[in-house]
């Protein structure tokens, strides 16, 4: 078994969370345990306003916490910023609206919500949410974009993408909604957990990650250990070190675990 992991980079949704229920008792004892031994943030694709609610119900108070899949650095104790990467998105938005007709899209507002080119499902987005029309998005730069192509499912949508490059942005792809993300080319949870951990003197092989998506694959390849969600894609899996249970049978749990009891 590899030495304890110094510090433990979570996923949220598939990987703590399952839907929009809250953690589990196990899988909030386990993060509870390794904290006691690591150093334990998340790293998610969520806004800085999205994450609130699992930082609560975690109880995390220390360290920094990555939003928007790497480009948002935030204090997890005082919620305040500290680090944003921001792309312009007009080449960006120019090719997914050619791809994903009918499409809707939405420019993250630090701190605020997002501003869209038109109205998103109800839930969907966290924070207050200015339609500000496609002219709207163009004129801000933003940490993430994101293409939303309602009546598709994500196969379609990811059939639709295959191949995309966008020149000054990293693309990724939702398994669960047909939902593309942007954000700064070179961007990634990777990077942004690269740059904690050397801050704080931990090598890549003394980390630990946990997620079960598109945007978790290089983060999981650049730990030391990644474990992947027993329901994610066999991609995702394959990018992993190890596969667990799946998050509705408390898989982050019984990863936690091997090197943390509660």
């Amino acid at each position: 078994m590899p030495p304890r992991p110094r510090l433990v980079a979570l996923d949220i949704d598939g990987t703590i969370v399952h839907g929009r229920n809250p953690p589990s008792p196990a899988v909030r004892d386990a993060i509870a345990a390794a904290t006691r031994h690591a150093e334990v943030m998340l790293c998610t694709g969520r806004t800085v306003i999205g994450v609130a609610t699992a930082l609560d119900e975690l109880g995390l108070t220390g360290g920094v916490t990555l939003t928007s899949n790497g480009a948002v650095e935030m204090d997890t104790a005082s919620r305040v910023v500290r680090s944003v990467a921001r792309f312009d998105v007009t080449a960006a938005l120019s090719r997914l609206r050619e791809l994903f007709p009918g499409a809707v899209f939405a420019g993250e507002h630090v701190g605020v919500g997002q501003r869209v080119s038109a109205p998103f499902p109800d839930g969907l987005l966290a924070g207050t949410v200015t339609e500000v029309g496609i002219e709207g998005i163009v004129a801000e730069p933003t940490p993430k974009l994101i293409a939303y192509w309602p009546g598709r499912t994500p196969a379609e949508t990811a059939a639709r993408a295959a191949g995309l490059v966008v020149d000054d942005a990293t693309v990724t792809l939702d398994h669960e909604l047909p939902w593309v993300t942007l954000v700064p080319a070179g961007v990634s949870k990777a990077s942004g957990l690269a740059r904690v951990a050397a801050r704080l003197g931990i090598r890549a092989e003394e980390v630990l990650a946990v997620g079960d998506g598109d945007n978790d694959r290089a983060m999981l390849r650049w730990a030391g250990h990644g474990v992947a969600m027993g329901q994610a894609p066999p991609e995702v899996r394959a990018d992993a070190d190890e596969v667990t249970g799946t998050v509705a049978d408390d898989g982050l749990a019984t990863a936690l675990r091997r090197w943390f009891q509660a």
